[in-house]
Parts: structure tokens; sequence; C-alpha cells
């Protein structure tokens, strides 16, 4: 299970928590295609392993470089498809890839930096020529940069609501790499059981400001109250938040909007707010449209990590929000279109 790690930062912690020397392993160039993209990275310790870089043979290969990086501390760029000096060790999918291997130290303040940036949330750019590492939030690539890789807070999910539509995307989100809380106001006592999963009991707005919304953190109202859902959108469109999220009809959208904005709302907190929530996949069940809410998160995230426009609020034109969204069919609605 090492490879669905895709953020490394947990491992280098552990790493760096019981004082080992690990191996960062950074893909630094891909040619011709490939499943994981330039920045993807590995980390190799004594009892640490995370991240993947083709799921083939080719992890194997680089596993006894890392530990022969480990021993002698020298950085090395390992190839693999064309130009590669191991023929044998092909790439299926025909592309050229390029490895670079560095120990990092017990200790390194470049390390320390990130792991800092981490814990508080701010993103920052690692960069490295295999001797020197530098961490920073104004550190920029130089003339024998071989790394440089920017990272950013962890994404956050946030889920306001309790029935099993609310609880699919909870753990969903948990799976999918996201630090997820969900909050129940005068919920249970107990917790849901879906492991990595935080909970509050506290009103929308109170428990809102105690996670802290940040342009990391994605907000999705699923209560089918409409006095809750209301309180929750008030705390969270006029936030940092990087997405908000409404289940709900999309028949009841209009009113919903003009009660938000007739308590004050601007009409830029208001062109925030993706309602219907999730992507129309045609699914009704929990899980089907907790996929649907996930991939338009994610597919947000990406769009704006590109610079790209394609994916916009669809309450920035209430009237006419079929223009964002991929469809399944013509006649399929999921539960987001249909159902409050």
């Amino acid at each position: 299970m090492f490879g669905v790690a895709e953020d490394v930062r947990p491992a280098m912690r552990k790493a760096w928590e019981s004082q080992a020397n690990f191996v960062l392993a950074t893909l630094v160039s891909v040619a011709g295609g490939g499943p994981r993209p330039e920045g993807t990275q590995m980390v190799f310790a004594p009892g640490v392993l995370a991240g993947y870089f083709s799921g083939g043979c080719v992890e194997g290969d680089v596993a006894g470089h890392a530990w022969a990086c480990l021993e002698d501390g020298r950085p090395r760029t390992l190839v693999y498809g064309e130009g590669s000096p191991w023929p044998d060790i092909r790439l299926l999918c025909g592309a050229r890839i390029e490895i670079f291997l560095e120990r990092v130290p017990v200790g390194d303040p470049a390390l320390g930096e990130l792991l800092a940036a981490e814990a508080e949330r701010r993103p920052v750019t690692y960069v490295s020529d295999g001797a020197a590492r530098a961490c920073g939030a104004a550190v920029r690539p130089g003339p024998n940069t071989a790394v440089a890789k920017r990272y950013e807070p962890v994404p956050r999910l946030v889920i306001v609501g309790g029935d099993p539509t609310a609880l699919a995307i909870a753990e969903l989100g948990v799976k999918s790499g996201f630090e997820t809380t969900l909050i129940r106001p005068k919920g249970p006592q107990t917790p849901p059981p879906i492991a990595g999963l935080a909970y509050r009991r506290e009103e929308p707005g109170e428990a809102l400001a105690a996670v802290g919304l940040d342009p990391w953190t994605h907000v999705a109202v699923a209560t089918h109250d409409l006095e809750t859902d209301r309180a929750a959108l008030k705390a969270a469109l006029p936030s940092a938040a990087g997405y908000v999220g409404l289940l709900g009809a999309r028949r009841r959208l209009a009113g919903r909007l003009d009660e938000l904005k007739s308590e004050g709302m601007d009409a830029a907190a208001l062109a925030r707010l993706h309602a219907p929530i999730g992507l129309d996949i045609g699914g009704k069940a929990p899980f089907e449209v907790a996929v649907s809410v996930i991939g338009e998160i994610t597919a947000l995230r990406y769009a704006r990590a590109s610079g790209s426009t394609s994916t916009t609020s669809p309450a920035a034109a209430a009237g006419a929000p079929d223009s964002r969204r991929s469809r399944a069919s013509e006649t399929a609605k999921t539960l987001t279109s249909e159902e409050s």
C-alpha cells in the first residue's frame, strides 16, 4: 500500500522523528507520457517507504539505488526507457523518465522548514542540487538546481451533515487524502467509525471557525436542514475556503440564494457557491454522490493549479448551472440535482 501515498511528507516526518537519514527520490523528467507527473516523489529509509513512479518493476530498481545512496550519500540520476543503461527495465507506456536521488540528513534545516510549513499550513518551495537544500516561501531555483518542488498545505474537507450521504463523502474524503472533518451539530457523542475522521458537534459557524477556512479547505454542506445549511453557508461563503458546495434540489436554489442575499451576503460571496453540489455523473447512492463531490473538488483544484477557468461556480449564473457540469447522459440526474 506504500504506493497509495501521494503526499510523502508524512514519511519524511516519520524519518525525521526517528532521527533517520532518508533518501528522497524525485521524478524530474517525463518524456513520451507516463503514469506519474514530474514532481512525484518517493521516500526510502529503514522502516519507511512511500510513493511510486510507474507501478511496474521500476520501484524495485530505484529502491536498490536508494539504499546505495543512503550508504554513500552521493546523489544520482536514474534514467528508465530510451537511453537507459538498464534496457531490461522497460516502461510499458513507452515513456522515458529521469529520477533524481538525494540523501537528506537528520536535522537538515530545509527539511525542518518543510515540515514546519506543513504543520502551519504555509505553501513553500523546496529546491536541491543534491548536496545543499533550501526551503521557503521566497526560495527560487538556481543554475544548479536538480529538484524544485512547490508544496502546498494538505487539502482539507469539511462536511456539514450526518446522513449516509454525508458519511459517504467523509469516508471517501479520508481515503482521497483530505484532512477530513465531519460537523454534525448536536450529533451523537460518539464519532462515526471512520478511521482518520475528525468530528465536531458545535453549530456550523462555531465549528467552521474552529477548523479554520483557508484556500486549501473545501466545505460540503449536506444536512437536508434549511436552517443548518444557511448557518453553514453564512460562515463558509465569505471565508477564504477554496470550495463551498451545497447539497439540494436545483429548483430551490434561487430561493435559497435570495434568502442569503436578503440577510446581507454580497453577490461575490454568493457566486462562489457550487450548487447543486458535485459533478452530474448519474448516480444517486451515497457513495455515488460522494464520488461526484470529490471529483468536482479535485477537478477544481487542478484547474486552479493550471490557471484554467473552465470550471466555475454555477451560482454565478444560477439560471444556467449546466454549463459547467459533466453529464453522464442527457436524462440521468444525481441525487445532488433532484433531492434536497
